[in-house]
């Protein structure tokens, strides 16, 4: 649920940042976070892979902090249910300006094995133990309870963001939510190894009105893609979403980061304000009704 009327009016929305208590140590908790965004005159969507991060935004924006929440479906924050859509929902509250993102589970039995690892939040944390969680059956067929959750968010008026969904899962959820009528669709770090897909693809849907392409600096700052792909990426499909994917505590802070990626986007000729504002309000806070999951 949103706020109706409000805009985030800021001058950059980063909608992926990892913070704290996460699997592993993170640079910043959520109200640490808000405070760089603040800084920065910019709003963030914070982002943990083991909880609910809902309650800790409405906690940072009590003390007038540009942060809004997303829930991850993994079995460590109950699982993909709707049920917990809708905890994460009641516990974002009703005052924020941007609407909370839900994602499909990113601890799973295809992860991907990343660099960034890093030194576990928790001792007894096992990403092996919790990596389990899928969003279709050995035929290809999303489960059912992924088609729940798709029905929940959009009922509620919600974000969805693919996580840590293979090309094909996320190409099933792209026609899933289309059936259904949601209107927000993520493609999380969409071109990145782990998801799969191609710039062709992108392309290709550049036509469904509900889908969106994330791109993220983590993506260039690892070698995974370079400067040119993030500049015809942009080019290719209206609705790309540029985030920042860190928080990790070998990482550039917010304020060094965004200004590299300013840098980024001037020296390709990107359009800032399209990629990393407008885009991105539009997805978090523009106009829709709110409702309850039926």
């Amino acid at each position: 649920m949103i706020a109706p009327g409000r805009a985030l009016a800021s001058r950059l929305i980063d909608m992926h940042y990892h913070a704290g208590p996460d699997v592993t140590k993170r640079r910043h908790s959520v109200v640490q976070a808000g405070r760089r965004y603040s800084a920065a005159s910019g709003w963030v969507v914070v982002k943990s892979h083991l909880d609910s991060t809902a309650a800790a935004a409405w906690e940072a924006r009590q003390e007038g902090l540009p942060v809004s929440g997303a829930v991850v479906l993994n079995s460590l924050a109950g699982g993909v249910d709707h049920r917990a859509v809708q905890r994460a929902d009641f516990a974002h509250g009703d005052d924020s300006p941007a609407r909370l993102v839900v994602y499909l589970p990113t601890l799973t039995p295809h992860a991907h094995v990343s660099a960034l690892s890093g030194e576990p939040f928790h001792p007894r944390f096992r990403r092996e133990d919790w990596s389990d969680a899928r969003v279709t059956d050995d035929s290809g067929r999303l489960r059912p309870e992924v088609a729940d959750v798709l029905r929940c968010a959009r009922d509620l008026d919600l974000v969805v963001a693919t996580g840590h969904c293979r090309r094909e899962e996320a190409l099933a959820i792209v026609d899933a939510a289309a059936d259904i009528g949601l209107e927000r669709l993520l493609l999380t770090h969409a071109t990145h190894p782990l998801s799969g897909f191609s710039e062709p693809d992108i392309a290709l849907l550049s036509t469904a009105g509900h889908v969106w392409v994330e791109i993220t600096a983590l993506t260039v700052l690892m070698g995974h893609r370079g400067l040119d792909h993030l500049a015809r990426l942009a080019a290719s499909h209206p609705r790309v979403v540029l985030s920042s994917d860190l928080g990790q505590v070998t990482q550039p802070d917010v304020s060094e980061a965004w200004a590299m990626i300013d840098r980024w986007l001037c020296d390709l000729a990107v359009d800032r304000e399209a990629v990393a504002v407008a885009n991105p309000e539009r997805l978090l806070a523009g106009n829709g009704p709110a409702m309850s999951c039926r």
